[in-house]
């Protein structure tokens, strides 16, 4: 054999070892079929510890095949349900999703707006004014989906309309929340001009009427009643009963018939639907976390997202489910308790606040409505009244801070221009609250009270930096995810760009999150 012909043979020879050394192809990547994304509304991190012996459905299986974070938070400023359910999919703290609270005061119209809250849409399934996810300002991981041309659908459910909406992105398919003055699943003239007649068929039989006239017993004492419902299906029924575990209950029955009737894990690509149980924020608001009911909603919880996961292994298969959860906040103990304990706590005058404040600008700078608006405990101040008196911005709003600072049981007062400007002790305090500011649409001055401090006059809240209000819930589970215990340290707006690499999308557009390469399975 010549010299010539041995060369096309050593060719080739040389060609088989380096495809035998090359990568594997990304094509060999199994994408699941659906991608479930729960969130329970104020579901403190130490619930699971407390009553962990006492899981046995979602919770227990969580633990049994999933990653579970011990140390995952949200880090930002204010934590309330808008802010973590718009973090959740988008990876995005408010300075750059721009979601700031559930409502804030809009400068530009001098109106109270929500989340949510939209002139352009209206509702269908009631009546009024619609809503939608135009107030966010960057992509969620859905619309990575869809700009990416995944054949896929999306569908976010809750019974709150900000926790259907906003972690189902701008290009959702669907999202459908529950009416209190109807007793109906509705939706919104931005997703399409009518109900699916699916969603139409299922108001029809009136699910929420079943739950009339029902009493909430323990679950491990049905001797004990905690609570029973109106004995009419009127609208004073309707929003008592969502503050019950049969509001779960509901959402659960509903969110079987989306997957039902949008065919979820039978298309091309991953689907995702969102879901968000939020009668367990209801009952801890008005109850407090140490009470039996929220220990025993807590023991429900665990079953009926266990009953959603074993709806969905007969009807797409485990193999093919990506499940993630987490919660949007935790909350603060009754302060009442608090005192009995021995323990920090109590109760701000909200309206003796916004008093002080105003007595203190009208004492330096003379008569005027010097508050034009607020976000909770965040005023806006008057800028046409600046303007008028010649003030300076920043001199306002450091005669207000000096007057907060004052009074008692107040940790720290942020200025606008303080944070801004980056001057702001460098902790993570001080971060969140930098995290939590959106400039066009945050207000001027950011209280934070003392630990266990809050400004509700009844029953206890959340919205502060600390950690019973930032430790949450973080669990993975399907496929490409290493099981296991993770106590290092993590953030909710992770869960955005890891789920956008394990899927082989763009990360959102406001990530700020990191990608949790520790719970990487085989991918290939």
């Amino acid at each position: 054999m010549t010299r010539r012909s041995l060369l096309p043979i050593c060719l080739l020879a040389s060609l088989a070892v380096l495809q035998a050394q090359a990568p594997p192809r990304h094509e060999q990547i199994r994408r699941p079929k659906l991608l479930v994304a729960i969130m329970v509304d104020q579901f403190r991190y130490d619930y699971l510890n407390r009553w962990r012996s006492q899981y046995t459905g979602g919770f227990a299986r969580f633990y049994q095949r999933g990653a579970v974070f011990t140390n995952a938070h949200h880090e930002q400023f204010p934590t309330v349900t808008a802010v973590g359910h718009s973090a959740f999919l988008s990876g995005a703290t408010p300075s750059t999703s721009g979601i700031v609270n559930n409502s804030w005061f809009d400068r530009a119209t001098g109106k109270d707006v929500t989340s949510v809250s939209d002139d352009a849409t209206q509702l269908l399934g009631g009546s009024g004014r619609g809503s939608s996810p135009h107030r966010l300002v960057v992509s969620t991981l859905s619309d990575e989906f869809k700009m990416a041309g995944r054949q896929c659908k999306v569908i976010g459910i809750s019974i709150k309309d900000r926790a259907a909406i906003l972690p189902a992105g701008h290009m959702a398919d669907g999202a459908y929340w529950f009416d209190g003055r109807t007793g109906n699943f509705v939706s919104s003239t931005f997703y399409f001009p009518d109900l699916p007649d699916w969603v139409k068929d299922y108001n029809a039989k009136r699910p929420a009427d079943k739950f009339v006239n029902l009493e909430w017993r323990a679950l491990d004492d049905n001797a004990k009643v905690f609570r029973k419902t109106a004995a009419a299906a009127d609208a004073r029924f309707y929003n008592a009963m969502e503050g019950t575990p049969f509001g779960n209950d509901m959402l659960e029955e509903f969110a079987e018939r989306a997957v039902e009737a949008e065919k979820l894990g039978q298309h091309p690509d991953t689907d995702l639907l969102t879901v968000s149980f939020s009668a367990n924020d209801y009952v801890g608001h008005a109850l407090g976390p140490d009470s039996p009911e929220v220990r025993d909603i807590s023991l429900r919880t665990d079953l009926v997202i266990e009953k959603l996961l074993k709806y969905l292994d007969g009807k797409v298969g485990s193999d093919n489910v990506l499940v993630v959860l987490t919660a949007d906040h935790g909350v603060s103990p009754i302060p009442e308790l608090q005192k009995e304990r021995k323990m920090p706590g109590g109760r701000f005058d909200t309206a003796g606040l916004f008093k002080t404040l105003q007595d203190a600008l009208t004492a330096k700078y003379g008569e005027g409505r010097w508050i034009v608006g607020n976000a909770g405990p965040v005023p806006y101040l008057n800028f046409d009244l600046m303007r008028q008196k010649h003030l300076n911005h920043a001199d306002v709003e450091r005669t207000a801070a000096e007057a907060w600072r004052a009074v008692p049981n107040v940790f720290r007062v942020y200025t606008r221009e303080q944070v801004l400007l980056g001057q702001t002790p460098e902790d993570k305090f001080s971060i969140r609250v930098r995290n939590g500011f959106y400039s066009a649409r945050s207000g001027d001055l950011i209280l934070i009270p003392d630990a266990y401090w809050i400004f509700e006059a009844h029953g206890t809240s959340h919205g502060t930096l600390f950690n019973y209000d930032t430790h949450v819930p973080m669990m993975m589970m399907g496929p490409g995810v290493n099981p296991g215990i993770y106590d290092q340290a993590a953030a909710v707006v992770d869960l955005a760009p890891t789920l956008a690499t394990m899927l082989e999308v763009e990360i959102p557009s406001g990530s700020v999150g990191r990608v949790l390469t520790e719970v990487f399975g085989k991918r290939y």
